[in-house]
């Protein structure tokens, strides 16, 4: 009886650290600014706002719902954000819906490079966690 009870303590203790592991790795999908999506939005404080309720990881995926066409996804440095300048991005998506992994930690900047879009607030500013 007590070999039963130790080995089925065993049990549950490697599943507990199994599910923690496992916890570690996985991705998070973030919906960018869920039903409103990728658009220009109608106060300066809106993606931050949103962004400030998350936590984003390495291997979170984030979704920027938009029409093809209509606004794109530039990840650019701090200094271009800032600026609203899309000329020469990390990276850039110009087909929608796109989905970008998080691939490191540290401060992230979106926005968006057709006409005055960025200006009008269509940026967003993360941070990713460790």
């Amino acid at each position: 009886m007590v070999k039963l009870k130790m080995d089925l303590l065993l049990l549950i203790c490697i599943m507990v650290v199994s599910m923690e592991f496992r916890g570690s790795t996985a991705q998070n999908t973030h919906i960018v600014r869920d039903d409103f999506g990728w658009a220009v939005p109608q106060n300066d404080g809106f993606y931050a706002k949103w962004a400030s309720r998350q936590k984003f990881h390495v291997n979170d995926v984030l979704i920027f719902n938009f029409a093809t066409g209509i606004h794109t996804v530039a990840e650019v440095s701090k200094e271009a954000y800032k600026g609203c300048d899309g000329q020469n991005p990390i990276s850039l998506a110009t087909r929608g819906p796109a989905n970008l992994t998080i691939n490191t930690t540290g401060d992230h900047f979106y926005i968006c490079t057709i006409g005055p879009h960025c200006n009008f607030s269509l940026k967003l500013a993360i941070k990713v966690l460790g």
